[in-house]
């Protein structure tokens, strides 16, 4: 009941993406009970496992875009207090979990009745077509194997949900950040704790005085500033100012608070490895053209070549993020470009894994687009369903991440207003970020798309 009511009571951009979600759960549903009519109404059971299988990308599209909906949802994230209550991080995933399989069961409920209605069991009128023998209108349904593949999507998307979403237990040995009141009242981050009396020891408020000099001074390194308050005004720390770390004056009277702003992290590590499936992928299929020039079913290695080409272009998509991020500051940055850069650089596996999928899905769409103007367009309705779902799903992936990243930096946003940042700046840092990206995996897309699709056409 909980979690029905945390749904029904939600912003109306978060229905959105959970309509959006019952959406693609109802396709593929719908393409699951297609592909049992079909095997209904065809006893060769190869032909009906295939296109079983090919089901497999719309279920896994549909599942990474239920992922990224949970993870997006403000309703079900961890807030202090919530705890108090028995709210804490494992009822909350519970929670996100039940949420993302109600909203696959809306869809799956609705792919049963638009499947049963084109069947004519409700209506006892069949739709006709020489491209509907996937219904099997004329043989009875088995409703246990129906709602065994609809469940498939509800059941994977809950599960995916539980794992993404789980919580985890501190890494033994990290350092961990302590947020307490020091001694007045001050505060700091600290993790070691002090003596009585060490607060006035002598030369102990000049070495943290000298840490905070340092900390303000190495704001366009670690993207980090440093804020003075005192009486609930703010004011930004300059630079080998000689100011104590407890006033904006010297006086020591006020605290000391550390903005969050974006700070490089280390570059992700599947950049190598994306560029080695991807080129393993192109030669992969570069052999497998001069075998033939038959259909690919008689090569299956140009459609394994193609599919490492996919996995490769995934895998390099946050290296690859993080490479524009790196470059934007390069050659004398200012201000924009450094902004810029460094979000990039902080949120290249956010953005970079839907970004590197989308790519993938492009230059898959457009090999296999090649190549089905030379088969059988029988099935034509059913390919463009799937096509539709894997594309749309993806994209939603990659605008939710976008979204999941400018919550992330709510508070940075908030830190550079405070700081006198005009919101043009801001804009035109966004404007920045999407235009490098799309310079970069536009023509990446295009070239891999064009070279998987060669050996296809043989």
């Amino acid at each position: 009941m909980l979690a029905l009511r945390l749904s029904l009571g939600a912003h109306p951009a978060v229905q959105l993406r959970r309509l959006l979600v019952a959406t693609a759960s109802a396709g593929t549903g719908f393409l699951l009970l297609s592909a049992l009519g079909h095997a209904l109404g065809h006893p060769d059971p190869s032909v009906s496992a295939l296109r079983l299988a090919w089901c497999a990308a719309p279920l896994a599209a549909t599942v990474y875009f239920a992922v990224a909906v949970a993870r997006t949802d403000p309703g079900t994230r961890p807030r202090p207090g919530l705890s108090a209550i028995g709210l804490g991080p494992a009822r909350l995933m519970a929670i996100s979990a039940l949420t993302t399989a109600l909203s696959c069961l809306l869809g799956s409920a609705l792919a049963l009745l638009a499947f049963l209605q084109l069947r004519g069991d409700l209506t006892g009128m069949p739709v006709d077509g020489a491209a509907t023998d996937f219904l099997a209108a004329g043989r009875p349904l088995p409703l246990p194997a129906a709602l065994t593949l609809l469940a498939l999507v509800p059941l994977t998307a809950s599960v995916a949900v539980a794992m993404a979403l789980r919580p985890r237990e501190p890494v033994t040995g990290a350092p961990r950040a302590v947020h307490a009141y020091g001694r007045f009242g001050a505060y700091r981050r600290t993790a070691a704790l002090e003596s009585f009396g060490a607060y006035g020891r002598f030369g102990k408020q000049l070495a943290a005085s000298a840490r905070v000099r340092r900390t303000a001074g190495a704001a366009p390194e670690r993207g980090g500033a440093a804020v003075l308050e005192r009486d609930g005004a703010a004011a930004p720390g300059r630079d080998g100012a000689g100011d104590t770390p407890g006033s904006a004056d010297g006086s020591g009277a006020g605290t000391v608070t550390d903005i969050p702003a974006p700070a490089a992290h280390t570059p992700p590590s599947g950049l190598p490895w994306g560029i080695t499936v991807l080129a393993v992928g192109l030669a992969v299929e570069a052999f497998a053209s001069r075998s033939g020039t038959g259909s690919p079913a008689d090569r299956p290695a140009a459609l394994l070549g193609l599919a490492l080409a996919c996995v490769g272009l995934a895998l390099a998509g946050p290296g690859l993020t993080h490479l524009c991020g790196r470059m934007l500051q390069t050659a004398r940055p200012g201000a924009l470009r450094l902004l810029a850069g460094r979000v990039l650089m902080t949120e290249a596996t956010r953005l970079g894994r839907p970004l590197g999928v989308v790519c993938a899905v492009t230059a898959a769409a457009y090999a296999m687009a090649s190549l089905h103007e030379r088969e059988d367009a029988s099935s034509g309705p059913l390919v463009a369903l799937g096509v539709l779902l894997v594309a749309g799903c993806t994209v939603a992936t990659l605008l939710t991440a976008a979204v999941e990243s400018r919550q992330a930096r709510a508070d940075t946003t908030a830190a550079l207003r405070l700081l006198g940042a005009p919101t043009v700046t801001l804009r035109r840092a966004a404007a920045l970020r999407a235009g490098v990206l799309l310079a970069l995996f536009g023509p990446l897309s295009l070239v891999v798309a064009q070279l998987s699709a060669w050996p296809l056409t043989g």
